[in-house]
């Protein structure tokens, strides 16, 4: 008997509805065999660089040696950056079929600039300049914190297409789309070519409701146990709703997947999902198909159980909910930063130990 070839519900989602699907990982395997399955593109930040390392290390360990050897008075910052470079440059090759296929639209590889300096908006923009020198399809990634939206409009006014990343509310994706709005008026004001940038705004949407979760242990609330997972999903459908109402150029993107209704709830939408490779395979064998759902509100009684029992879900949820001055503050804003910045320097502690391993180490 001849078995069912089934196909893939992520390449029939991208078929059959505006929604596109990116891979969470920049390891050029993994990107290969997603751009197979409907995939348009892929992102990068410090610790999907350090897995990639270590999944790898038959590639990068002899590698990085090569690269030391090449530059013996490279630091292991500059070393680091050399890895992430030529990492986003083999992933940037991927898709490049992709890219030219849809005219710069889509196909881009994102790349984040160095999470340690997202106080700092000119050395921002300096490092996304180089960033977007890689390749023709690289996207760079700026933090939706109020130094990372400046370097947002200025890297967007000098012809970087970006990515708001580090962002998780109503507000913050209305703040990074109207940085983006400001960059691209200035650069078109300026005689410069727009048409094939293709900026995207970031909600990070299962890390969202990994903060609803913590509050609700730190403070100790009585909330329905399903309502936390709904906080994304809730201000994600918001924000695209806003988006499409005020016309921004910049695409949503929703980010940081806990389960399934983190996908199939968005379906539907001209939004871009990224997805990490172990996320695809479970979809890939859910036997969901998933259909439209984006404009499906979420439940009333649901969305009532996060306001009343959750204040910071109304700061997230409410376009005034934030002020800019306080996205750098906001719970999931602050942990997110931490963990970047502390998957960085574990990528310099990576690097170092390639090319200078511990001796006791190899003793033990």
């Amino acid at each position: 008997m001849t078995g069912t070839v089934v196909e893939s519900p992520l390449l029939r989602m991208t078929r059959e509805t505006a929604t596109d699907w990116w891979n969470d990982s920049c390891d050029v395997g993994e990107l290969a065999s997603a751009v197979v399955r409907g995939a348009t593109g892929a992102t990068s930040n410090p610790s999907i660089v350090l897995e990639v390392m270590r999944k790898d290390r038959a590639y990068w360990g002899p590698r990085v040696r090569e690269l030391a050897a090449a530059t013996p008075t490279s630091s292991e910052v500059e070393l680091a950056w050399t890895v992430v470079e030529e990492m986003a440059a083999r992933g940037a090759a991927v898709l490049r079929p992709v890219f030219e296929a849809h005219g710069g639209r889509k196909g881009r590889l994102s790349v984040q600039v160095n999470p340690a300096n997202h106080r700092d908006p000119a050395r921002m923009v300096e490092q996304a300049v180089r960033l977007a020198a890689i390749a023709p399809n690289i996207q760079v990634k700026f933090p939706a914190t109020a130094a990372g939206l400046a370097g947002t409009e200025e890297a967007t006014a000098l012809g970087v297409t970006t990515s708001a990343t580090v962002s998780f509310t109503v507000p913050q994706a209305l703040a990074a789309a109207e940085a983006v709005e400001r960059g691209l008026r200035r650069r078109e004001a300026a005689g410069g070519d727009t048409s094939a940038m293709s900026p995207v705004v970031v909600l990070m949407i299962g890390r969202l409701d990994d903060w609803m979760k913590a509050l609700v242990e730190r403070d100790g609330l009585s909330v329905d146990p399903a309502a936390p997972s709904w906080a994304g999903i809730a201000v994600f459908k918001r924000t695209y709703d806003i988006f499409r109402e005020r016309g921004f150029r910049a695409r949503l993107l929703a980010a940081a997947y806990r389960h399934p209704l983190h996908w199939t709830e968005l379906v539907g939408g001209d939004i871009a999902m990224t997805i990490t490779p172990a996320w695809q395979e479970r979809f890939e064998r859910s036997g969901i198909i998933a259909g439209p759902r984006i404009h499906v509100p979420v439940d009333p009684a649901i969305l009532a159980e996060l306001t009343d029992r959750i204040p910071d879900f109304g700061r997230a949820y409410e376009p005034g909910g934030l002020a800019p001055a306080e996205f750098d503050g906001y719970g999931a804003t602050v942990r997110t930063l931490r963990a970047f910045t502390a998957s960085y320097y574990d990528l310099l502690a990576a690097v170092r130990d390639i090319v200078s391993p511990d001796p006791e180490a190899r003793m033990s």
